[in-house]
């Protein structure tokens, strides 16, 4: 027996050649708003995402590249361009060359490029909060400038997604100048009839909020995203007060009028793809839109009431078709518009000051061709119609309007308007903010748009409330609708010193539609047979089909000449 196998012990053999389970090894990350530790490997499955309270987390260029655009599509463009310490700053290569490691090795901090998001070809740019917190230099604003030119000339939309702490103060006032630098060649982008979409994540602030992150003909925010020119601490320490829960967050952005819409991040792609092709002409009749929750959700987002109006009597007086389509029971033009229309979806604000829920905007799709459509909702149940306002804009809501108008008029989209409201909102707020003028603001727009623009008075068409939606080319009335310079009551009290003639006063006032048609108000008359139902749908959108097919067949210039003399010849007087 050798001398090893005497030290061997007897049972040392038969215990070691038992195997093992080693369990692996598990990385936990704490979220930092619910503090809840979660999986690395089932956070990084839900797209950082927090599973418990659905906090979106910051997360590199790369990985944003990679969760948006379709795999193997990115063609990076000008990497090379890295930055210079032009100043000799202190500190600034070092600072530099931390941030190239704690990034991956990337030069700067924004990736450029272009790629396809769900089959939808864009130039794209991503911010990297891992270089220096996004901080936008030389090197960043003259990457970002150099993709919109590329786009400009290629022909291409352009998707950005920005995070940024604001300009690199390393670089003195040459990081300031990037602001006017890229926001110039947004212009020119948009210029050339351009698409823009602004993606704003966590955090944007600082001069990129000032310049191209809200220079983007739709905005969108990630959930809880902080956005801001000045950040909390500055406007803490500046007014000496404590800022409520959620100020300068996504939700409070959308609120106040400046995004379009707040996306999750796993719906993100699906959006941005949706969005792409309504801008897409080469893509409709080719192409099936992508499908997303905002434009397609599962359920209806303006269900119908549960007893449909009977249908009006033959005999019905103009104060009867009053009180009609005043009634709680009638349905919502939103919901009309959600069975007209495919594939709707809403944008918010008037990007200056607020939004408002009395209007209803966004974009669809009328047989397969995008349409912009502005519509007034009262509202379903006494909550939601006080939150509406029953229907009666604001100056915002006017705003939000033109804004989509002009939007409208760049793509050569055609604008339908559908219109049911006693008239503007008459608070004091409303004046605050500039009622008339918004409402005069529209007027004039309306006018001079070079797109095909219809009405539709949907139910009640109030006094210059209905107006700054209805200055088009075709105004049309549904059969039991009614379009007054004022309402029956307060033409009663006015002229016959009580409310109880209000009956009379809808009668000498000529509010229905046949009279407003002999009259030359309005164009055209569509019955409201079967209002709510499939049946006037399908009616209702060949309808609409047909007139938009007639408006498209006329020039831009025929269309703004045709729209000037249609609203001179009313009341006209020929010497």
């Amino acid at each position: 027996m050798s001398e090893r196998q005497k030290s061997l012990n007897e049972l040392e053999g038969p215990v070691t050649e038992v195997p093992i389970d080693i369990p692996e090894r598990t990385i936990l990350v704490r979220c930092p708003h619910c503090r809840h530790a979660i999986d690395a490997g089932v956070l990084k499955q839900n797209l950082d995402v927090c599973p418990r309270c659905g906090k979106h987390m910051r997360i590199g260029a790369r990985r944003r590249l990679a969760l948006t655009a379709d795999q193997g599509s990115f063609e990076e463009w000008d990497a090379d361009i890295e930055a210079k310490d032009i100043l000799s700053f202190p500190d600034y290569k070092e600072k530099l060359a931390a941030a190239r490691q704690k990034s991956g090795g990337e030069k700067e901090a924004v990736i450029c490029g272009r790629a396809t998001i769900q089959g939808e070809p864009c130039a794209l740019f991503i911010m990297n909060g891992d270089f220096m917190m996004g901080s936008m230099g030389a090197a960043v604003g003259e990457k970002i400038c150099r993709c919109f030119e590329r786009a400009t000339e290629e022909g291409l939309p352009v998707v950005g997604f920005t995070v940024s702490g604001g300009a690199r103060m390393q670089e003195g006032l040459t990081s300031l100048m990037q602001m006017a630098k890229v926001s110039n060649a947004v212009r020119r982008h948009s210029a050339a009839g351009l698409l823009y979409i602004c993606v704003l994540t966590d955090p944007t602030s600082g001069g990129v909020t000032a310049s191209f992150a809200m220079e983007a003909d739709i905005t969108i925010a990630e959930p809880d995203a902080l956005v801001a020119f000045a950040g909390p601490r500055v406007v803490e320490q500046t007014t000496h007060k404590k800022l409520p829960q959620g100020f300068q967050r996504s939700e409070f952005v959308l609120a106040h009028g400046f995004c379009d819409m707040v996306v999750e991040r796993k719906e993100i792609p699906s959006t941005l793809g949706y969005l792409l092709w309504l801008h897409d002409k080469e893509a409709w009749g080719t192409r099936e839109a992508p499908k997303c929750a905002a434009a397609f959700p599962e359920e209806a987002r303006w269900p119908l009431p549960h007893h449909l109006e009977k249908p009006a009597a033959a005999d019905a007086s103009a104060y009867d078709l009053v009180k009609r389509v005043r009634n709680a029971d009638r349905p919502s033009v939103p919901s009309i518009m959600d069975m007209t229309f495919e594939g709707f979806i809403e944008l918010h604000g008037d990007h200056e000051f607020g939004d408002d829920a009395a209007i209803v905007a966004g974009l669809a799709t009328l047989d397969g061709h995008p349409v912009t459509v502005i519509a007034t909702d009262r509202g379903r149940g006494i909550k939601e119609r006080v939150a509406r306002n029953y229907g009666s804009p604001e100056p915002e809501g006017y705003r939000k309007s033109l804004r989509l108008m002009k939007e409208a008029e760049k793509f050569h989209r055609p604008v339908i308007c559908l219109v049911d409201t006693s008239g503007a909102y008459p608070g004091m707020e409303a004046e605050e903010h500039g009622q008339g003028a918004a409402i005069a603001d529209n007027l004039v727009a309306m006018g001079a748009l070079r797109t095909p623009e219809i009405t539709v008075i949907m139910g009640e068409g109030g006094s210059g409330g209905a107006l700054g939606l209805a200055v088009s080319d075709r105004v049309l009335m549904l059969s039991d609708a009614v379009y007054s310079v004022v309402s029956p009551e307060g033409c009663s009290t006015i002229l016959f010193k009580t409310a109880k003639r209000a009956a009379d006063a809808a009668e000498a006032l000529g509010i229905t539609a046949p009279f407003l048609k002999d009259l030359g108000i309005i164009d055209g008359i569509v019955d409201a047979e079967g209002f709510g139902t499939e049946e006037f749908a399908e009616r209702f959108r060949k309808c609409l089909a047909d007139q938009v097919q007639e408006l498209e067949g006329m020039t831009e210039g025929e269309l703004v000449d045709a729209r000037y003399e249609k609203y001179r010849a009313i009341g006209r007087r020929d010497s």
